[in-house]
């Protein structure tokens, strides 16, 4: 049995988790793709494509797909493992490349993500930071939020003394179109535990991370 929390993330039912503790299983959202693909034809036309044009006739499908793509996580499992030799100094993961998608104009937004973590109790497999990055990014998102849910479900699922998240993007809705501030980027941080209250933790991430403070 799945159920759904505050981030429309679906994770396994609290007797699932009393029985295997390390799991949470994410899953896709439901997908119309056919439904898609008339919609993205009716929008093209709305804007006076010539759908009958060969060059463009096959389109709407790959729009639909493209979009589906870039709003779709891929299903993982978030593997923890017991912290047996009480490791205590942080864990970080840097430059992880993710897209996503704004949610104000439906353009892309691209860059990098530095997850790091204090260890409680729990340590996480590595390649899940980049998985949880993803999770939250493949859906329509603004900078600022996916930045913070990051951080938030991390100290949710593995109990750690710190989370700490700075991501850094380049957003095509500013260099495409409007003011078209080309090579801007956007930083955003969350941290939380230690690494937001006590200041040499908080500098020792920002440093390892590679943003000074």
């Amino acid at each position: 049995m799945t159920v759904e929390n505050s981030d429309n993330v679906t994770t396994l039912s609290h007797v699932e988790q009393s029985r295997r503790p390390d799991l949470r299983v994410v899953s896709r959202p439901r997908v119309d793709i056919a439904r898609a693909e008339l919609a993205a034809r009716e929008f093209l036309d709305a804007l006076g494509l010539d759908l009958d044009d060969a060059t463009i006739a096959a389109t709407p499908g790959r729009m639909a797909r493209a979009f589906e793509e870039l709003m779709t996580p891929r299903d993982f499992v978030l593997t923890t493992f017991p912290n047996d030799e009480n490791y205590d100094e942080l864990v970080i993961a840097r430059q992880i490349p993710f897209t996503s998608v704004c949610e104000h104009h439906m353009l892309p937004f691209t860059g990098v993500a530095a997850v790091g973590y204090l260890p409680g109790g729990r340590i996480l497999g590595l390649s899940k930071l980049a998985r949880v990055v993803e999770l939250f990014a493949r859906r329509p998102q603004v900078q600022e939020r996916l930045t913070t849910q990051v951080a938030r479900w991390l100290d949710t699922h593995l109990s750690p003394k710190g989370v700490g998240v700075v991501i850094e993007a380049e957003h095509s809705c500013m260099t495409l179109r409007g003011v078209e501030a080309h090579g801007s980027k956007t930083v955003t941080s969350a941290l939380l535990g230690v690494l937001r209250s006590d200041p040499l933790s908080r500098s020792e991430f920002l440093n390892l991370a590679g943003y000074r403070n």
